[in-house]
């Protein structure tokens, strides 16, 4: 084919590419995207019939859109998102904190709510906070050149600096040493993301609060005594839960870091 084609070609194309080869076709479509006075040209090797039916459907298009209504104008987006989501289980952890203090100030009988409590305090926001559930936004998260492991580590340490005043409010009021609603508290939190690993965080965050509550707080509070996992005498336990945890979370970031295909 010469560089640019000739008339007759440009018209049997225009018909339907009546007798025309694909190759011939391809390596005229080709030209076509970058030569505009064979587009040109084309334009007038159309029907005349053709042409005229392409103008009518346009008039009428034109018409239609001029006759229909007017732009929608743009919608708010619903406050459903992770960010309003994570703030109504912050709320739900800070109401439920205070009304601990509130029940262990007017029964003294009862065993600790506040030091009960505090170990599922943060689980339910940091949940929240990497739950595809609640992410809008979670195929771009988690395929984004800075998400995973250090992602997941900042937003949950945004949980803890919103969850920690409040249980350290309750603790002072109470007369709990720091490191009774602390150390627990860390450590099922760093437990959720260790085992978040193997199950999703959302799921190992929402399987560890309710297995604390069927396997302390009920019987505790059937009991009317604390366990002995929540006396002074527990922390270097808990100071060895937290310290496993946040080895399995370092090894599973460096194994990520070292694996094929990230960045």
């Amino acid at each position: 084919m010469t560089p640019h084609p000739t008339g007759a070609l440009l018209s049997r194309y225009a018909r339907g590419a009546d007798g025309v080869d694909e190759a011939t076709v391809w390596a005229l479509e080709a030209h076509l995207e970058c030569c505009a006075a064979c587009r040109a040209a084309l334009a007038g090797a159309v029907d005349p019939a053709t042409v005229a039916l392409l103008d009518e459907v346009a008039v009428r298009i034109g018409a239609g859109v001029a006759a229909g209504p007017g732009p929608a104008r743009p919608r708010r987006l619903r406050r459903t998102g992770v960010a309003a989501r994570t703030v109504r289980w912050l709320a739900a952890a800070a109401v439920t904190v205070l009304a601990a203090v509130a029940c262990e100030k007017s029964f003294a009988s009862m065993p600790s709510l506040v030091l009960l409590v505090a170990p599922m305090a943060p689980l339910l926001p940091v949940a929240a906070v990497w739950s595809r559930h609640t992410d809008p936004a979670w195929e771009l998260v988690a395929t984004g050149a800075r998400a995973g492991l250090w992602l997941l580590l900042r937003r949950t340490l945004a949980v803890l600096l919103a969850v920690t005043p409040v249980l350290a409010v309750a603790g002072w009021q109470t007369g709990h040493a720091p490191a009774r609603w602390l150390l627990p508290c860390l450590a099922f939190t760093a437990g959720s993301l260790a085992l978040g690993a193997a199950i999703g965080v959302d799921r190992a965050a929402v399987a560890l609060a309710l297995g604390w509550s069927a396997a302390v707080v009920l019987p505790s509070l059937a009991g009317q005594r604390l366990p002995g996992v929540l006396d002074s005498a527990a922390w270097p336990l808990w100071t060895g839960v937290l310290a496993v945890c946040v080895a399995v979370l370092l090894a599973r970031g460096a194994g990520r870091r070292a694996g094929p295909g990230r960045p």
